[in-house]
């Protein structure tokens, strides 16, 4: 994500204010004309969003790249902390994923994963009905935003992240607060978060977009101010830089007055990763589509609220560089199903889930998310065939979100049937 041009990275922070509120903040009813000037058709005029024609779907690439200094940097910290973690791990839970077994077996789940994402629109529509769909809804300008400070926050906000710090100069974009269609949203507040969240702990374990909206909620919480008296609790969770790394495989934060630790692990796959040799610095890495992260096994029972989120770190070009090798079973990979990024991404999504999904009973307090896929930034073509990500003007393509089904079908597919929600951000985030 240090690659990506600055005029787009705004959208973390719009992305989890949305994700927040979602996940933790009983709705009631406020009066939103007291701070919303007009809606977004004052910024830009646009259609609604109400199909899937014409919106992101997730089609993983193929592809063969070259990676940015900050991908290769996190490439070495990924191996060495993967390393420090296998070899010093404490012992861990049955996963209840497949760890060997016959072929045939073997072959008939990937079937039926690959498979379960051609559900019917009857099946889709079967889901249990939520007293407020949040995915509908629009963009309002509302003088109450922004909710910290983008010159400040530097305590938490990495500098590429900090929009003002950057050159763009139009920001009304800061503005913007999403509108759910049918309900209202209470305000965030930091202390009424903290309080609600009194002696729990609420873990993101994903990409870098999971780490920017674990960036943004701390900022959120503090209104951007210092706040020293904030606990770094990373040795808790084994967030530690390994030896020779430049930074940890995550953080970890806890607020003392109320006990609340909020905190992030980089798990760009969602899949566990072991070293074939701990011994060697170039080795390569197991990559078990059917096992979750270790970090999960290991520390479940001690999180309340979990957001999962996976996506576009499924290309070829990553594999090869992080030196990953596909294995199922605890073998390498030999079904050509499963060996398509888009086909090993859904199988990978699919058994972390599953197996989620079976540790629920066990952690009756514990609360599971999935965040749908943020849309890619280029129009008219890919980084590599002639696309770009100039586009700086929110809801150029459409102002509101009225569709029924999730634009992100891998991610519903994932989840139906299971305990664990879907947070839809892809459509509100493609506008």
């Amino acid at each position: 994500m240090k690659g990506t041009p600055y005029k787009m990275r705004w959208r973390a922070k719009e992305l989890s204010l949305a994700l927040i509120i979602l996940v933790y903040i009983k709705t009631v009813p406020v009066d939103p004309k007291t701070h919303v000037k007009e809606d977004i058709s004052t910024l830009t005029r646009g259609e609604a969003v109400n199909n899937k024609e014409g919106q992101h779907v997730d089609k993983t690439r193929s592809t063969n790249t070259a990676k940015s200094s900050s991908d290769f940097e996190e490439v070495t910290i990924q191996k060495k902390e993967a390393a420090a973690k296998h070899k010093h791990s404490p012992k861990r839970e049955e996963t209840n994923v497949i760890e060997s077994g016959s072929e045939a077996k073997l072959i008939a789940e990937t079937n039926n994963v690959i498979l379960r994402e051609n559900t019917s629109e009857q099946e889709e529509k079967s889901v249990d009905h939520q007293a407020c769909d949040y995915r509908k809804g629009k963009w309002v300008i509302d003088d109450r935003r922004p909710l910290y400070s983008g010159h400040g926050c530097k305590q938490w906000l990495a500098s590429m992240w900090a929009c003002r710090m950057m050159q763009r100069q139009d920001f009304a974009f800061e503005k913007l607060r999403w509108q759910p269609k049918d309900c209202e949203m209470e305000e965030f507040e930091g202390s009424k978060f903290l309080k609600r969240m009194k002696d729990k702990t609420l873990a993101f374990v994903g990409d870098s977009l999971g780490r920017q909206q674990f960036q943004s909620l701390m900022c959120m919480i503090t209104a951007g101010k210092n706040s020293p008296d904030v606990l770094d609790v990373g040795k808790d969770y084994g967030l530690v830089i390994p030896p020779g790394g430049k930074r940890p495989n995550g953080w970890a934060y806890r607020f003392p007055s109320t006990n609340t630790t909020v905190l992030y692990y980089w798990s760009s796959t969602l899949c566990d990763l072991e070293p074939l040799d701990i011994l060697d610095p170039q080795t390569e890495y197991a990559m078990h589509l059917d096992r979750p992260p270790a970090f999960l096994r290991d520390f479940l029972d001690r999180i309340d609220v979990l957001v999962l989120n996976s996506g576009h770190h499924w290309n070829r070009g990553k594999l090869k560089a992080n030196k990953w090798i596909m294995y199922v079973g605890g073998k390498p990979n030999t079904n050509r199903r499963i060996a398509d990024m888009g086909s090993a991404k859904n199988f990978t999504i699919h058994s972390t889930l599953k197996w989620l999904n079976s540790q629920l009973p066990k952690h009756p307090h514990l609360k599971a998310f999935y965040r749908s896929i943020s849309p890619r930034h280029f129009v008219n073509g890919d980084w590599n065939s002639g696309g770009s990500c100039n586009n700086t003007i929110p809801m150029s393509i459409g102002k509101e979100v009225l569709q029924e089904e999730s634009t992100d079908q891998s991610a519903a597919s994932a989840v139906k049937g299971t305990r664990i929600a879907l947070l839809d951000i892809t459509a509100l985030s493609q506008v």
